[in-house]
């Protein structure tokens, strides 16, 4: 499962007053990976997509809808789910 303590030190955030969006964030990241044909895994590139998608969302919230992913990101995070899906 993807701890909050673990996200907040990959974005390198010491603060607590985002932690309730962070946390709805790695929710969605969850679901985006699940609806993508992706189970929760212990595997490190899962964790990696998961850090992928919050980060993204997170630095650019006001730019886009949690849920969507942008084209500077998307090659990166589809190979690790094409990888995540055929690892199963």
């Amino acid at each position: 499962m993807i701890d909050l303590e673990k996200v907040k030190g990959y974005l390198r955030i010491d603060v607590t007053h985002d932690d309730d969006l962070l946390s709805f964030l790695i929710d969605a990241a969850i679901e985006y990976l699940q609806n993508s044909g992706v189970p929760e895994s212990e595997s490190k590139r899962y964790e990696l997509a998961i850090f992928m998608l919050v980060s993204h969302w997170y630095e650019n919230r006001e730019q886009n809808m949690v849920g969507t992913v942008s084209k500077e990101i998307n090659f990166g995070l589809q190979t690790l789910i094409l990888q995540l899906r055929v690892a199963d």
